[in-house]
């Protein structure tokens, strides 16, 4: 796997296989047990473990980046009416401070479009107002672990009460803030912040597999692979060339961005295809064709043009793909089950985590030489590959992962730099006994079959490998011998054993990964494979075909009419058909919409009433009058004035387009400006 240059985003990650072994100095913190006591005792939680002082931002340079007059405050001390988390903020709301984080935050964002993967980082159950005791909770994956953080709301701000780190462009909201503390405590500090690699926040986000690919090698099927990507679980992120400078395009140099979008849009020439990025800084945009003021949108039609264009200044911005492969050096994607690498969608994937250290004298070997050596001192992995069942017959080889991690050597995480290491994999011939080291004239006489090209100061490396079934020796090392350290080594594949050679722990036989979503990654490649363009009579086809889960017996029925109406929304080249990228976002949406109306649908009519109505909508984030909510249940309803399932998705279809195009279109947030065709074409399409 390629890996970034280094920048002003750095190549450093923190890492532990759990709370107690990996990171010793962070205490073990009883969550429950610490609100308890605050609540009962009346008082708010101070973290004495980080404390509200500048050694919790760090000793060195970031130091000399804070504004004078540094305080430390909780946010109902910053604001009125203080939000944990907002379902009604839909878009990206996170702006950097002063850390060097654009790794972390970039990551963070790509987060926030996988509501299911944000709660389980960030619960957000917790406020300002139930139960608030000044204490929250955030948990991060580190080395086979999910490991709980818990901190204190101090935070720290300038003379103007503006938070000096992560903010977010609503202002009452605080969760970003708070988990970027969570990190830099388990980091060290803030200062620990400064410099980092967007896949291993990733990572630490997710326990997934971050695939890096370099641009300047992207394969031929680049559009094709994101598009897979956008619509199964990942995260997608990206970097620009090193350095440390605003370019005259607008982009930032040595800068990570977050993947938020795709589209397939077509021009008066053709087709063009368009990539969506945001800068954390949350400003700063890229000045080429299809930003913000380019004329190359007048090559579409008014109704693509008002809904994808958004001229404002917060970071996110359109680009053609060729210009992004131009301009970006990687693209990394992050998925929680590695079936993406072989583009073996809906397959099921196990893994096994294992620990190991490299110790002075005992088992830090070093690199492999040509004279002997100590190589043959380095931990030995056996891995047994074995073929999938519904594969016997197949003569393909295996697709194997394998990722090797070394742990910190410093509670600050900056402070050390990490080693650099790689690992060997041999083929094992059944004349070993696999229960005892292999001896160095096992690694005289064999040639590795995969080797480290070069050793990489990283917190990991990772490899695809493509292996027939059999037995296999991994060799974990560091380019020098003598060096010591801890590291975890995670192999996913299809189906294998894995444990380490003479230790004396029992064969740990690989678990299947936990993927909530497995069946609906196979759904979407099932649909895609049928209909890479989806017409409204298929559309019917497939919406009917689902069963929703939460409405219970009062399942919906589409009719031609509805999904005509659906994709006309959808539609946004007036092609008379979505891509499956445009059903994928339609279906999250889906999903939303059954999720509120059957919260609302409380005696399980199947119909909402205007109270409810109105319930489920602000419940989905859209805050209609009383008046234009009645209009709407006329509207839409049937002549009970009740509203269905499939009524309701229309609606709130409809609602969120035009609140969409409204964003799009105003300059100040409180109207717009149409020419008579804009106007027309706005009146025949709503």
């Amino acid at each position: 796997m390629s890996l970034w240059p280094r920048s002003i985003c750095g190549i450093r990650k923190l890492g532990q296989r759990d709370a107690s072994q990996a990171c010793p100095q962070l205490p073990q913190q009883d969550f429950e047990a610490l609100l308890a006591g605050c609540l009962r005792d009346g008082r708010l939680f101070e973290d004495s473990s980080f404390p509200a002082t500048l050694s919790s931002v760090g000793s060195r340079h970031l130091l000399r980046k804070l504004p004078p007059g540094l305080q430390w405050k909780r946010p109902p001390e910053l604001h009125s009416n203080p939000q944990f988390y907002s379902a009604q903020a839909k878009r990206l709301d996170l702006c950097q401070g002063v850390v060097g984080d654009c790794w972390f935050l970039a990551a963070l964002q790509a987060l926030t479009l996988h509501q299911d993967i944000l709660s389980r980082v960030v619960p957000l159950n917790q406020s300002f107002t139930e139960n608030y005791a000044g204490i929250f909770q955030f948990w991060f994956w580190h080395f086979g672990s999910w490991v709980p953080v818990v901190i204190d709301d101090r935070l720290p701000v300038n003379e103007s009460g503006q938070l000096v780190f992560v903010s977010s462009t609503y202002k009452n909201v605080f969760w970003g803030a708070l988990l970027e503390k969570a990190y830099a405590k388990l980091s060290g500090s803030y200062e620990d912040l400064q410099g980092g690699q967007v896949s291993e926040a990733l990572v630490d986000f997710t326990g997934g597999v971050a695939m890096t690919i370099n641009l300047a090698e992207a394969p031929m099927n680049l559009w094709e692979l994101l598009a897979q990507a956008t619509y199964s679980r990942t995260l997608i992120c990206s970097q620009t060339h090193s350095g440390e400078k605003v370019l005259e395009n607008g982009l930032v140099d040595g800068h990570a961005y977050t993947l938020t979008g795709l589209r397939k849009v077509t021009c008066k020439y053709g087709p063009e295809y368009l990539v969506k990025l945001r800068n954390p800084w949350g400003k700063v945009e890229w000045k080429g064709d299809w930003s913000d003021s380019s004329s190359t949108w007048e090559l579409l039609s008014p109704k693509e043009k008002i809904l994808l264009l958004r001229k404002h200044d917060d970071g996110e911005f359109w680009m053609a793909l060729q210009d992004f492969k131009a301009n970006f050096v990687h693209l990394v994607i992050c998925k929680l089950t590695p079936g993406l690498l072989s583009q073996e969608m809906g397959k099921k994937w196990t893994y096994t985590v294992l620990d190991g250290r490299w110790e002075k004298g005992r088992t830090a070997g070093g690199r492999m030489k040509a004279q002997g050596g100590t190589f043959w001192k380095n931990p030995q992995f056996l891995l047994s590959v074995w073929r999938p069942e519904e594969g016997r017959r197949s003569l393909r080889p295996c697709s194997v992962l394998v990722s090797l991690l070394q742990k910190p050597r410093h509670r600050h995480r900056t402070w050390k730099p990490h080693l650099a290491i790689g690992f060997y994999l041999f083929w094992m011939t059944k004349d070993y006994d696999d229960q005892k080291r292999l001896p160095p004239t096992f690694f005289q006489r064999s040639a590795p079959l995969s080797q480290p090209g070069v050793f990489l100061r990283e917190k990991e490396v990772s490899r695809e490998l493509w292996l027939q079934p059999g037995m296999y020796l991994i060799v974990p090392c560091s380019s020098e011998a003598h060096e010591e350290s801890e590291f975890v080594i995670r192999v996913f594949s299809r189906k294998h054993v894995f444990y380490e050679i003479g230790s004396n722990s029992s064969v740990v036989i690989s678990k299947e990964i936990e993927d909530q979503n497995e069946g609906q990654n196979e759904f979407f490649t099932k649909i895609f494979e049928k209909y890479p363009e989806i017409n409204a009579v298929q559309l019917q086809k497939i919406l009917n075909s689902m069963h929703w889960s939460s409405l219970g017996s009062t399942q919906p029925l589409f009719s031609l009419e509805a999904c005509q109406g659906i994709l006309a929304l959808q539609d946004l080249n007036a092609s008379g058909t979505v891509s499956i990228q445009e059903f994928r976002d339609l279906w999250k949406q889906l999903i939303l919409y059954q999720e509120v109306f059957h919260k609302q649908d409380e005696d399980g009519s199947g119909y909402l009433n205007w109270a409810q109505l109105r319930a489920a909508m602000r419940e989905a984030g859209i805050v209609l009058s009383n008046d234009v909510c009645q209009l709407m249940l006329i509207r839409y309803g049937g002549p009970s004035l009740r509203m269905d399932f499939v009524s309701f998705v229309l609606l709130m279809l409809r609602v969120e387009n035009m609140e969409e195009v409204f964003e799009n279109l105003t300059q100040d947030g409180k109207g717009i400006y149409l020419q008579k065709p804009e106007w027309l074409m706005m009146i025949l399409y709503s």
